[in-house]
């Protein structure tokens, strides 16, 4: 059927299709190792964004730690402040009372007066 001359020739045709092939695949790149690149590059681009994502939150809650922690030290400021308003105006009252007393004259303060003058 076939002779050695014909089976040389098929197998240098199959040896060249096959050369054209590897030349084709290497020319464009292999598909396989296109896909598994590409699948690479998602799970790293993936992975990429969520680390940003993760870092964003954490600088997020870091500065909402900051910015409770700079209020919490404004208001215990401020309620130190008003304190010792507080206590310069009780201080303010029992002098101008010690006054009158001194002088022999009563105050005319009322609780009334008083919680008004607290007040403002």
């Amino acid at each position: 059927m076939f002779s050695i001359l014909d089976t040389l020739k098929m197998g240098a045709g199959i040896a060249a299709g096959l050369m054209l092939y590897h030349l084709y695949a290497v020319s464009i790149g292999y598909p396989s190792a296109a896909r598994q690149a590409r699948a690479g590059y998602i799970l790293v681009a993936e992975k990429t964004a969520a680390e940003a994502q993760a870092a964003e939150m954490e600088r997020q809650r870091n500065a909402a730690a900051k910015a409770g922690e700079e209020h919490r030290k404004r208001l215990a400021a401020a309620e130190a402040a008003e304190q010792a308003a507080k206590d310069t105006l009780e201080i303010d009252i029992q002098s101008y009372e010690l006054q009158l007393s001194e002088k022999n004259r009563a105050c005319a303060v009322t609780a009334a007066d008083r919680q008004w003058l607290l007040r403002h």
